[in-house]
């Protein structure tokens, strides 16, 4: 879906000066999507920099699991762009981590037997 910037001057449709920004916000606190972009974030790079090493195959299994749920968890609740795309980040990180440390050994590589 295409979307147009208004010149910084220019009001919205909604009364609000525009900001000219595709990461503007609409204003207001969303303090509970902004913890799910955080923390989706803290988790992708967390189960990223484990999936380097393959003995760390269940932190970066785990990690990037719960980092893809709570990120689409996340992206169905969001408001805003800027939440999108630093949820999108956190995702892709997720999955990188989530994937090489399955590959690694998984889950529960080498915990149950």
């Amino acid at each position: 879906m295409a979307q147009t910037i208004r010149p910084a001057g220019s009001r919205s449709t909604t009364g609000r000066p525009a900001t000219g920004s595709l990461f503007a916000t609409d204003g207001r606190p969303h303090p509970v999507q902004d913890v799910l972009m955080v923390v989706t974030g803290l988790l992708g790079i967390l189960a990223f920099v484990t999936a380097m090493f393959h003995h760390l195959h269940l932190i970066s299994s785990w990690a990037g699991l719960v980092g893809i749920l709570t990120g689409l968890y996340g992206q169905y609740i969001s408001k805003t762009t800027w939440e999108r795309f630093g949820l999108i980040v956190g995702i892709g990180a997720s999955a990188v981590g989530f994937y090489l440390g399955m590959a690694h050994g998984g889950l529960f590589g080498g915990v149950i037997t």
